[in-house]
């Protein structure tokens, strides 16, 4: 049963302006005393205050005119002006299928028997995408019309419908700096930004508020959809601290990344930025930056199609007590991303980003992946499963990914059990909603503030950590706060979002128990 309204209990107060919930938090606190361990459940009360005033939210992307910026800004309109299209299947009406907020529902309960859901974008008063204002930067001048076409991932008659709207877009001048992406995108190219590391980031910040100006944006959010830098040589001297990272930027320094160079920029605007490729962008100066200043950021790297996969069944071995021994994917794609992703640099910022995310499921069973502690140094490691990740760039694929994957298991008595498995991602099209979902929960986020006990004063009131951990879900390599557990179940992912929202309403966590049935 869908259900579109709700009214929520005695524990949540509901004024024009906000949504304000108690809540019991029950955890389980573990001391350690001697060799052994004490469990013993725990009860916390906390607030929870939510603005209700949806704002006029814009968006910037970085790599506006790439595949995803294209197909992004296509969705949108399409869906906001009910555009239908035709296919060899027949009429194709717009959706935003493939996005948690827009797509999905809620379990909040059951009535008579049977299930109660409720739309993820009804549990709080979110942005809709159709009103989300759209810009952005990109390397290459092309019109979003021309890009659209170039990229090659809707379908045709879609395209021509579409065609005249997109090619009023033109993205604004990007950041280029060629040791830090592949040689071969050279030739996109011809939309750069001039002048000294300094004289970018302040061509940034007016770029943000021009967009927000001429556009009477109350928000704006950018997210990092262009191109897969290799890694930053974090070196303390440069990176290290936020005044040596704007010294570093003012001498001009050449390890400084231009997705670091947007995400200054952003931070001193007071713009979330969000990062949806896995380089290291949050340097120690820049998470020091938006701590300071209590702004968000988040990612790395969309989490859309093998990995979100990889994330799913890993996590069903390692629960059902069965011992992934190999993972080995190889993919071959032939968009620009992909073409980028020949560069051994490059493709290594990938590579970590797909390989890190079984970690935390592997270290969750010690039965299967036992640690082992050197004699000599004290040294602690866990045993961990072989684990392979190939990228190899077939230009007639286009968008159309191919993913192949190979899990070898231990089972019972020493036997094996292996899954293969073959997955056509269509990327922009996995991609495209993921985009949306970054933005609209970050923003939604920045509207909740939270305290420690019930009825506290304004000022005990604060906002989530700067570093969201929220955004996990959506994203391959998690970045979170010193501190904070890294975690890739998807599952895990998905209810840590789902259950902090319901807390924003007073509601209890879901759980699975069904005790009123037993």
């Amino acid at each position: 049963m869908l259900i579109e309204k709700l009214s929520f209990g005695e524990n949540v107060t509901e004024t024009e302006t906000e949504i304000v919930a108690t809540y019991e938090y029950d955890s389980t606190e573990i001391t350690k005393i001697g060799d052994e361990f004490s469990v013993v459940p725990k009860k916390e009360q906390y607030t929870f205050v939510t603005e209700k005033t949806v704002p006029k939210l814009g968006v910037m992307l970085v790599g506006w005119g790439g595949n995803n910026g294209s197909t992004v800004t296509a969705g949108i309109l399409a869906n906001k002006q009910n555009v239908s299209w035709t296919t060899k299947r027949g009429e194709q009406k717009p959706n935003y299928f493939g996005s948690l907020t827009q797509a999905s529902t809620v379990r909040v309960g059951n009535f008579g028997g049977e299930e109660c859901f409720v739309p993820f974008n009804k549990l709080l008063p979110m942005v809709h995408p159709n009103d989300v204002v759209l810009g952005g930067w990109d390397i290459s001048k092309m019109n979003l019309g021309e890009a659209m076409k170039r990229g090659q991932v809707l379908d045709v008659d879609l395209q021509k419908k579409l065609y005249d709207q997109m090619s009023e877009f033109t993205p604004l001048p990007g950041i280029y700096d060629l040791s830090f992406i592949a040689p071969n995108q050279e030739d996109r190219a011809d939309n750069v930004i001039t002048g000294t590391k300094e004289q970018q980031v302040e061509q940034i910040r007016k770029d943000l508020r021009d967009f927000k100006a001429k556009n009477d944006l109350d928000k704006v959010i950018v997210l990092w959809t262009a191109n897969t830098e290799r890694y930053t040589v974090v070196d303390d001297k440069l990176h290290g601290s936020k005044e040596k990272l704007f010294a570093a930027i003012k001498a001009n320094e050449s390890e400084i990344s231009p997705s670091t160079l947007y995400a200054v920029a952003c931070l001193q605007e007071d713009v979330p930025f969000i990062n949806g490729s896995p380089q290291n962008s949050f340097v120690p100066g820049v998470v020091e930056l938006a701590i300071e200043r209590n702004c968000l950021i988040g990612g790395d790297d969309f989490k859309s199609g093998q990995t979100k996969m990889k994330s799913v069944l890993t996590d069903f071995l390692v629960q059902a007590g069965i011992k992934p021994v190999s993972i080995v994917s190889y993919n071959h794609l032939g968009n620009n991303d992909g073409k980028n992703l020949t560069n051994p640099a490059t493709f290594r910022s990938k590579e970590i980003s797909k390989s890190d995310v079984v970690n935390d499921m592997i270290a969750s069973n010690e039965i299967l992946f036992p640690k082992t502690v050197d004699e000599k140094t004290g040294e602690v490691t866990q045993e961990h499963p072989d684990h392979c990740v190939v990228i190899k760039y077939v230009p007639w694929v286009g968008d159309s990914k191919r993913a192949m994957d190979e899990y070898t298991s231990e089972i019972f008595m020493g036997g094996t059990n292996t899954i293969a498995m073959h997955n056509t991602c269509e990327d922009s099209l996995l991609a495209a909603p993921l985009i949306l979902d970054l933005v609209l929960l970050a923003e939604m986020t920045t509207r909740i503030k939270m305290s420690k006990g019930f009825n506290p004063s304004a000022a005990a009131l604060s906002s989530f950590h700067p570093v969201s951990v929220l955004l996990s879900y959506l994203t391959k390599a998690p970045f979170v706060p010193k501190g904070h557990p890294c975690i890739n179940a998807l599952n895990k992912q998905r209810l840590m979002v789902e259950n902090v929202f319901k807390a924003c309403v007073g509601l209890p966590p879901n759980n699975e128990m069904y005790l009123e049935f037993k």
